[in-house]
């Protein structure tokens, strides 16, 4: 508990798992927002329309068929606009953080596997030569 969430831990990640949590955060802000769209705007019928309101303004999609009509509900508008927003910049980071961790994982095996087939030659090079030392020396 209380440990940071580092870049090497989200390196980590498989793409599937971080989709999950992208999807949960969205979903979580969403319900969240709904519920209390839901208590402060009368407007908004049902759970069922203020969670549809809550993934469309979440997902900026923003049909308009559902809408707060008093300034608490835009209030709470505003607010998950503006987690909306910040999730689409926060995804593509993401994403490209766990493709350039898994080709940097790549790379580095390529690399170590290379190395070690020029010091295996290089280990009979030397053994060749001093075979021929011997024989010669």
């Amino acid at each position: 508990m209380g440990e940071r969430f580092s870049g090497r831990r989200l390196a980590d990640l498989k793409l599937r798992g971080l989709v999950l949590v992208i999807v949960a955060v969205a979903a979580t802000a969403a319900v969240v927002a709904a519920l209390l769209q839901r208590l402060v705007n009368p407007g908004i019928g049902t759970v069922g329309d203020a969670v549809w309101w809550a993934v469309a303004t979440v997902t900026t999609t923003g049909y308009g068929d559902v809408v707060p009509t008093n300034t608490a509900g835009r209030v709470v508008a505003i607010l998950l606009m503006m987690v909306g927003i910040s999730l689409i910049p926060i995804i593509t980071s993401l994403v490209v953080t766990v493709f350039v961790a898994q080709r940097q994982r790549e790379t580095t095996e390529e690399d170590r596997r290379h190395r070690e087939a020029v010091m295996h030659r290089l280990d009979e090079l030397d053994a060749r030569l001093d075979a021929f030392a011997s024989r010669n020396g």
